[in-house]
């Protein structure tokens, strides 16, 4: 049997059920190797092929995009280190649930282990980071194999989506010659044509007899709350704020929760938790009696503090996933159905709570603080805690918000407020790492705009080679660059109170001028001046193209203070008003 026929067929053969599984995306990068698989691709009609030469960035690239569409999307490198530069991608997609097909080429059996060139153990290389392994056949022709690749392939791509979805990794052993024979019949199936197997995915959901046992114990309290943390079902926002309407119960809304900003109701939603829970009585008068938490472990440590604080009351962990969010060991039960869906069943057989007292308190404590934050905007120098309570309103109408680690997630946290803009806030929260931000939010850019990304300048400075997407693609993107020369958020943490070696170790001043790099890939860069200049730009912003840095330039000790001289001065509002028994 003819080497190129096989390897075409099966190759074909693969690449037609990848998108008969919904793929449309994939992600090249250029290596020998992967010829076969980066050729047919190319020839696909219904396949969006973007070359990345870094396969790092690459992979967050990928990740982006499958993050904002809610589809897996394909990755494809070559083998050797190229496959390893993928790693770092692939954990934060397993962390933060997000579905990516992995395809690495690989050296054949024969030339394994045996000092051929770009030949590293390619088997399992993620380990336990991705939902599923299958080390594939050789080409062939044969129809039993040509049905294993295409069985496998619906396989993999079912598993990448199901929940909690993650990465699956496929590994092609492939011998040379690896060209392809490229013909107009390429793609044509000859046994079912409409796709060889179909895989559904159902909603995880629990009985009624269960859903009654929950409910009795919910309605046995009047003071509960309600914590979401990062969800991307567009359905929960309107479900869990009629739930909080029925129970009075506030919610406590991680900026990534969707519930901040938008069309659905806001009057529960509470926003500035991460500023009064600092305060002991403000915690010791909002002490709730049953707790319901859905989505990721939220941001704000003043919250997960609170909740610890709170582990002896009954804490009910919703995850329509089936995963074990609760790091704390904090839950009483968990709840394994999709959050919309349990949302939605309890409102029907639960009456209304007729207290809110409860709810009141709450929402007055969030209202004094927010009457608080407005001071920050008196403050005429450029300050990091200024621009993300300005953003709300400074950001267009429907815009995406791209937040990177480190201190950009923590301000957003504590300053960003309810509105009806809605503006989706998004962030790499899986790892937690500063690693592929560039990429991720370029990913995301690509099909969802106008695009903001807010950065430090250590996180800009990790993924600068990931502008290329930008360039390459005509991608609009307004990147926010907040330059404090060095990591910022270490003068929050105990290092900074040893100061002999913390510049060295942990402030780790780059004294980079971006602007050169920004250049590079054609650009536009515009130092922010005051104020008045950032809102000038932001207004003009929705009619540039392409990429765009608006740096920032502040200063970390300066900031530090800021943010600590805001927390108590509102920590001693707070306890003026709750002891004044205002509440």
């Amino acid at each position: 049997m003819n080497h190129q026929d096989s390897l075409t067929t099966y190759i074909a053969a693969f690449v037609a059920e990848l998108v008969k599984t919904g793929v449309t995306d994939v992600v090249v990068s250029p290596g020998s190797r992967s010829t076969p698989m980066a050729m047919v691709m190319a020839e696909h009609p219904e396949l969006k092929v973007h070359i990345h030469v870094d396969e790092r960035s690459a992979a967050f690239f990928a990740l982006g995009i499958a993050k904002v569409t809610n589809r897996a999307v394909a990755i494809l490198c070559t083998s050797g280190t190229a496959a390893a530069n993928y790693f770092p991608a692939i954990v934060e997609a397993r962390y933060s649930r997000v579905p990516l097909i992995v395809l690495t080429a690989d050296r054949p059996h024969e030339l394994r282990e045996v000092g051929a060139p770009q030949a590293i153990d390619q088997i399992h290389l993620y380990g336990q980071h991705v939902k599923w392994f299958a080390e594939m056949a050789l080409p062939e022709k044969s129809n039993e194999v040509i049905r294993y690749a295409r069985t496998v392939c619906a396989r993999a791509a079912a598993i990448a989506c199901q929940a909690p979805a993650g990465p699956v990794h496929l590994n092609f052993p492939l011998r040379e010659p690896l060209i392809p024979k490229i013909d107009d019949d390429l793609f044509i199936l000859n046994e079912r044509p409409m796709g060889y197997v179909q895989v559904r995915n159902g909603e995880l959901t629990i009985s009624d007899g269960q859903l009654d046992e929950i409910a009795q114990v919910v309605k046995s309290y009047s003071k509960g709350i309600i914590v979401c943390g990062n969800i991307a079902d567009e359905r929960f926002a309107a479900a869990v704020t009629r739930l909080s309407d029925r129970l009075n119960f506030p919610i406590l809304a991680d900026p990534l929760s969707q519930l901040r900003s938008g069309q659905h109701n806001l009057e529960n939603v509470i926003e500035t938790y991460d500023t009064f829970l600092r305060n002991d009585d403000a915690k010791e008068t909002l002490r709730p009696e049953i707790i319901l938490r859905f989505g990721a472990m939220p941001v704000s440590k003043a919250l997960t503090i609170f909740l610890k604080e709170n582990h002896q009351i009954n804490q009910f962990v919703i995850d329509g996933a089936g995963g074990w969010r609760d790091p704390g060991a904090m839950s009483t039960e968990m709840i394994f159905c999709n959050e919309t869906i349990f949302c939605e069943r309890l409102l029907g057989i639960m009456e209304a709570n007729p207290n809110t007292n409860f709810l009141e308190k709450w929402q007055e404590v969030n209202n004094l603080t927010k009457e608080s934050m407005t001071r920050i905007k008196e403050h005429s120098q450029l300050s990091e805690g200024g621009l993300f309570y300005q953003l709300a309103e400074s950001l267009p109408e429907g815009a995406t918000l791209f937040v990177g680690n480190s201190m950009p997630i923590r301000d957003i946290d504590s300053f960003f407020l309810n509105n009806k803009k809605s503006i989706k806030v998004m962030a790499n929260r899986g790892a937690n790492g500063i690693d592929g931000t560039v990429s991720t939010a370029l990913g995301v850019a690509f099909y969802s705009k106008p695009l903001y990304l807010v950065l430090g300048d250590l996180t800009f400075f990790h993924d600068l080679n990931g502008l290329i997407a930008a360039k390459l693609y005509d991608i609009d993107i307004h990147i926010i660059l907040i330059n404090n020369n060095g990591g910022g958020i270490f003068s929050f943490l105990p290092q900074s109170e040893h100061p002999k070696n913390f510049e060295l170790l942990f402030g780790t001043p780059l004294n980079i001028e971006f602007e050169h790099a920004v250049r590079m890939f054609n650009g536009s860069f515009t130092k922010i001046s005051d104020w008045d200049h950032f809102n000038e730009m932001m207004k003009k912003s929705s009619e540039a193209r392409g990429l765009n840095v608006y740096e920032i330039t502040t200063k970390r000790d300066r900031n530090t203070e800021e943010h600590r001289e805001f927390w108590r001065s509102v920590s001693q509002e707070i306890s003026v008003y709750v002891k004044g028994e205002h509440l």
